[in-house]
């Protein structure tokens, strides 16, 4: 009897150990060299261009073209969008998260506020003007030579394509 108590009470020992290791908020087994973490990406991505290309008097519409649907649609505040983006990278776990949080606030269907971690940059004069570039390739004739005719000029014996 005495040792089937001494094999539960270790028993009862390791299963609360375990259990208490779990529930901490930095486990031993995420300190781990070798254990593997994957990046966690969740919510809305929120850049600082989309954010810039936001105005006050923007309808709902233009607002979710430049920012996409949002994260939380809150039925009781129907005039406020809510975009949250957080990156926590689990490769070597040293990195800190990465969290963004953008609100928009609407009135009658225009934008009127915009608060959050990011927000539009406040001279608009002042982001680079996008620049379109036409690179003209000028068309070359080509010439339908086959690959013995290749090799043979190749190896010096026939005329060069430069002649």
């Amino acid at each position: 009897m005495y040792l089937l108590m001494r094999k539960l009470l270790i028993l009862i020992t390791i299963n609360a150990s375990i259990f208490l290791t779990a529930c901490a908020e930095d486990p031993i087994i995420n300190r781990l060299p070798f254990v593997y973490r994957i990046d966690v990406q969740q919510g809305n991505v929120i850049t600082q261009d989309m954010v810039n290309q936001l105005r006050i008097g923007m309808n709902k519409r233009q607002a979710q073209f430049v920012l996409g649907a949002p994260m939380l649609n809150d039925p009781f505040h129907a005039d406020r969008w809510d975009y949250f983006y957080e990156y926590q990278p689990g490769s070597n776990g040293k990195s800190p998260a990465t969290r963004q949080r953008v609100s928009l606030i609407f009135e009658d269907d225009r934008l009127t506020d915009i608060t959050g971690t990011m927000l539009p940059n406040p001279k608009p004069g002042a982001l680079p003007p996008s620049r379109q570039v036409t690179v003209v390739v000028p068309p070359q004739e080509l010439e339908s030579v086959g690959i013995l005719t290749l090799m043979w000029r190749w190896f010096g014996f026939g005329a060069s394509h430069d002649s």
